[in-house]
């Protein structure tokens, strides 16, 4: 963006799971926000168990929705409050939770041309391919600028550690 691209940015949408890339993505989304002065709204959000068809063969509507949003929300406060404490992140904030496949979700919040999306994008492989179509799909349909945020270095740090510290035993499963 240019200097002048970058005053017209009202607000700083990001998505927020609770993984560690998405901790990553939000804690660059905050820095972004403050260096514009632009809002911050970081959007969890979330489908049910099974997705829609499945909800509806639970009973539809109800209680058992009400209690996933609950979750959701629950989840999102968590959230920010792991990242922020009881401090303020010296901007305004808009915590939001959308009913909804992450991508479209993100894209449908970030709907105006001032605003920034901010997304992690995950490890290719195995590990991350969530992660990675969801970053996929709003680069691909964003109507606004969209940053991609690579994995944390942490990341590759824990996971090496993981394997590192994973015993391989072998089972002896004559007795069961």
């Amino acid at each position: 963006m240019s200097g002048n691209d970058a005053s017209a940015v009202t607000r700083v949408v990001v998505g927020v799971s609770g993984s560690l890339n998405s901790v990553t993505a939000l804690r660059r989304a905050t820095a972004l926000a403050r260096r514009l002065g632009a809002e911050l709204w970081p959007v969890l959000a979330w489908e049910p168990p099974g997705g829609d068809p499945a909800a509806r063969r639970a009973g539809g509507a109800g209680p058992l929705l009400e209690e996933w949003q609950r979750l959701a929300r629950q989840r999102l406060v968590s959230v920010l409050y792991e990242i922020f404490g009881t401090e303020r992140p010296g901007v305004p904030v808009h915590a939001v939770v959308v009913r909804g496949a992450p991508g479209p979700a993100l894209v449908a919040t970030a709907d105006r041309e001032t605003d920034v999306l901010v997304v992690g994008t995950g490890r290719r492989g195995l590990r991350r391919p969530f992660a990675a179509r969801v970053s996929r799909h709003c680069v691909s349909h964003a109507h606004c600028p969209v940053l991609a945020v690579p994995p944390s270095p942490l990341e590759s740090e824990l996971l090496s550690v993981h394997r590192r510290n994973t015993w391989h035993l072998r089972l002896d499963t004559r007795g069961l």
